[in-house]
């Protein structure tokens, strides 16, 4: 496997993840009394995640563009 690969490879792992915590909060949004405080937890987490795929998707792309 590539560097390319396992760079697009973690961004999915990072993706699934991501999408795993986006229900979480449509759990919490749709919970008769919403915890606030997890939310905004959720949304930082999710914050984080996508901070973190779009670095793996740079970094994948720097990599080819070098290769190629």
């Amino acid at each position: 496997m590539t560097s390319v690969d396992e760079a697009l490879a973690h961004a999915a792992e990072l993706l699934t993840r991501l999408n795993e915590r986006r229900e979480e909060l449509e759990r919490l949004a749709e919970a008769d009394d919403v915890d606030g405080d997890a939310a905004v937890d959720v949304i930082a987490e999710l914050a984080e995640l996508a901070r973190q795929i779009e670095v793996e998707l740079t970094r994948a792309r720097t990599m080819a563009d070098a290769a190629g």
